[in-house]
């Protein structure tokens, strides 16, 4: 069974959360905090029943930021899906350079959120089950997609730009270069050069998102992960 804290300043929030987490197989709430010093007080006194945490970003108290930084820097191997209406670059950039499993937008149905936390127990399980080294593949699979540092990168490619949007690909699931463009901090023809290279190389697939008047967008997902319902 996956330990779920769940943090946020919202009562409200809590409490759907805590349904949500409720209708699915293999998770159970191990912890409720409303702010950033509850939050460190329960990882710090109840480490050891917390596998996974939701954690916002804005709190009266401080910012999830500090929270995860908290984590990394004690040595936690915790993991932490980000559940925030932040949709701040710099914030997407500072928590997945803190290793933040995923970035999930709020607000989202059930079925989202059921979506990405089977994405997570299946990768959970995964590495529970291994023991000792690991192949490439295996790997590959626990950190969502193929490593990027393995692909031959064009010329007018650069590595850290390419990590950048494999990273938002992770933790978003579902973009469209018009999309990742703000997040990764780079131009949307720029994004599209990015991801296009990541198909190329079969780390990615594009399909077309209808349900806009129009013609259908081209949206971008890591091979292997489910598209987001829209």
């Amino acid at each position: 069974m996956i330990g779920v804290l769940l943090v946020d300043d919202d009562p409200l929030t809590l409490e759907l959360h805590a349904a949500y987490i409720a209708r699915l197989e293999g998770f159970e709430v191990v912890g409720e905090c409303t702010g950033v010093r509850a939050a460190l007080n329960a990882l710090t006194t109840d480490a050891e029943r917390i596998d996974l945490v939701l954690l916002d970003l804005t709190m009266p108290d401080g910012s999830g930021i500090d929270v995860l930084r908290r984590i990394r820097g004690a040595g936690s191997a915790i993991d932490v899906i980000a559940v925030t209406s932040v949709r701040d670059v710099e914030a997407v950039r500072r928590m997945s350079a803190l290793g933040v499993a995923q970035y999930l937008l709020k607000p989202f149905p059930f079925a989202v959120f059921r979506e990405r936390l089977m994405q997570f127990r299946d990768r959970h399980e995964r590495a529970v089950a291994l023991a000792g080294a690991a192949s490439q593949e295996e790997i590959d699979a626990l950190i969502g997609g193929p490593a990027t540092g393995a692909i031959a990168l064009p010329k007018g490619l650069a590595a850290e730009t390419l990590q950048a949007v494999t990273a938002v690909l992770r933790a978003h699931g579902d973009l469209s270069a018009a999309e990742a463009a703000p997040l990764v901090g780079v131009s949307r023809v720029t994004a599209r050069r990015y991801l296009e290279h990541l198909v190329a190389q079969q780390v990615a697939i594009r399909a077309p998102r209808y349900g806009a008047p129009g013609r259908p967008e081209t949206a971008y997902r890591l091979a292997g992960a489910a598209a987001a319902p829209r």
